[in-house]
Order: structure tokens, then sequence, then C-alpha cells
């Protein structure tokens, strides 16, 4: 899948430079690309210091207990890493894919699946554009928590790999 969404004014390092717009636009391209996220009741939201929230439902993801499926949970968490990058890479006609995830439970959620990607450093950010354009191919891992009412319920972290189509990526 490429990311189509204009380019913006400026480059968006550590997630600094978030708006409403922007993570509606990137709800959209999930919904869009990704139609799993659509049927979840998938949204991006706003979430103070941390930039953005994926959040979906337990009503629309949920097991035969009535709590979240592990599934949907994993599958919040890896499109919370994907959004990030999303808005990361905007602007560049980059295909991004997972490599490897692996995921921890902790408790169950019963409400609300909320998954927050922590943002690197501007420095592996940079690393990572970078490496995408000299070579078309980057790789960077990331870490996301999944919460609900602010109390960890499970810890996913996966490497994804951006490839520029035509530089050396496929």
């Amino acid at each position: 899948m490429i990311f189509r969404a204009p380019t913006p004014e400026k480059q968006l390092t550590g997630l600094a430079i978030l708006d409403q717009t922007r993570l509606h636009e990137a709800e959209n391209f999930l919904h869009e690309q990704i139609p799993l996220s659509h049927a979840m009741g998938l949204g991006v939201l706003p979430a103070g210091d941390d930039g953005f929230a994926v959040e979906a439902p337990v009503a629309l993801n949920y097991n035969h207990l009535q709590t979240a499926f592990g599934g949907s949970i994993n599958a919040v968490a890896t499109l919370a890493g994907y959004a990030l990058l999303w808005l990361e890479l905007r602007g560049l006609p980059a295909h991004v894919v997972i490599s490897a995830s692996s995921i921890r439970f902790l408790r169950p959620i019963r409400k609300t699946i909320r998954a927050v990607c922590e943002s690197p450093s501007a420095p592996r950010l940079e690393a990572l554009r970078a490496s995408l354009q000299e070579t078309g191919k980057a790789k960077i891992h990331l870490q996301v928590r999944v919460e609900e009412h602010s109390i960890i319920a499970a810890h996913f972290e996966a490497t994804f790999v951006a490839l520029l189509p035509g530089k050396g990526g496929s």
C-alpha cells in the first residue's frame, strides 16, 4: 500500500505538529486502505503529550467472555504503529509493512481498546527517512502500549519496514 497523503509544509518530527485535520486524514487513510479498521470502529484521536491514540470499542471487538478479542487488541496496536509511520512519512511514496511483532497481554479490556505508539526520537526518525531516501528501504522498531482507563492492558512491539517503489524497495 502506498501513502497518498499531501506533502506537509513542515516535516513532522516526533509528532510535534499534530492537529485534528491530520489525525482525521490518518483515520480516513486506515479506513480506505485497511477495511478491517472501519469494521472494528477504529478512530484516531488526540492524546495530549502522547500525540495521538488509536481506539476501537470492545462492543465491536469482543470475545466469548465479552472482553476485547486478543486479535483485535493486536490489530489496534499494529494500526497505532502503522498510523505513526503514516504521519511521519507522508509525502513519500512509501510502502509500509510489518515484518515482525509480539504482544504480551496483561489484563482484560472491557470497554475501549486504546493503543498509543511511543514516538521514536527525532534522530531515529531522521535515520529512518535518510535510509529510505538513500537505499529505498528502512526499518524501525516501535513499541505500543495498549491501555484502558490509563491502565496498561498489553505491551506490543514490532519492526516495520518502509520501501520506496523503484528504488530498491518492491
